[in-house]
C-alpha cells in the first residue's frame, strides 16, 4: 500500500532523527533503534543499551548494527511476549525478511564487511586501531549514514504499514 504524504514526512524525519542519533552516539545500531524508538515509543533505555555491542557484531564485521537496531526495533514493535503467540513471531519475522531482502538489494548483503564493500570499497577491521582510524579518515561519519537511512526508513515503513493494516479491521 503507497505511503501518502504525511507518513513520507514523517519516515522522513525519522531518517534524520537516525543520522544525527548516529552522529552523537558514532553507533549505527543505537542511532538506528534510538530513533526507532522516540518516533514510535518503542522499548526504552534497557534496550537502547542492549544495542551497545551491535555495531558489525562487536566490531567483528557480521551484521550491519543499523539492520540489527531495525530488527530490534521491529521486534519491539511487533514480537511476542508469550511461547505460544506464533501469529507475533511470523508477523515479525516476516516484517524483519523484507527489511533483509530491502538492505542486501542495496548493499550485496547485511554484514558490516559487505556494506563497508560496497560504501568504501574495501572492509576494515574495527577492532584494529589502525584501520579504524583509516575507516574514520575514509569519510564513515558521513558514509556509514547510507545504511542507516536505508534501515530506518525500511523499519518505520514496515512499523506504518501494519498500523494502517491493523486500523482496516
Amino acid at each position: 500500500m503507497p505511503l501518502n504524504e504525511k507518513d513520507r514526512e514523517r519516515l522522513d524525519r525519522l531518517v534524520e532523527s537516525a543520522c544525527d542519533r548516529l552522529r552523537e552516539y558514532s553507533s549505527c545500531a543505537q542511532g538506528t533503534l534510538l530513533a526507532l524508538q522516540e518516533e514510535f515509543g518503542l522499548g526504552g533505555v534497557d534496550t537502547l543499551k542492549a544495542a551497545t555491542a551491535m555495531p558489525g557484531i562487536a566490531h567483528r564485521g557480521e551484521t550491519c548494527g543499523a539492520v540489527v537496531g531495525a530488527l530490534m526495533a521491529l521486534g519491539l514493535a511487533f514480537g511476542r511476549e508469550k511461547p505460544e503467540d506464533y501469529g507475533a513471531m511470523f508477523h515479525t519475522v516476516a516484517a524483519a525478511r523484507r527489511l533483509c531482502e530491502e538492505f542486501e538489494g542495496e548493499f550485496g548483503g547485511c554484514a558490516c564487511s559487505q556494506v563497508q564493500e560496497h560504501i568504501f570499497g574495501r572492509s576494515f577491521d574495527l577492532a584494529d586501531p589502525a584501520d579504524l582510524a583509516e575507516f574514520s579518515k575514509s569519510g564513515a561519519s558521513e558514509k556509514c549514514r547510507l545504511p542507516v537511512e536505508l534501515a530506518a526508513r525500511a523499519a518505520g515503513r514496515l512499523i506504518i504499514e501494519a498500523g494502517e493494516q491493523d486500523s482496516d479491521k
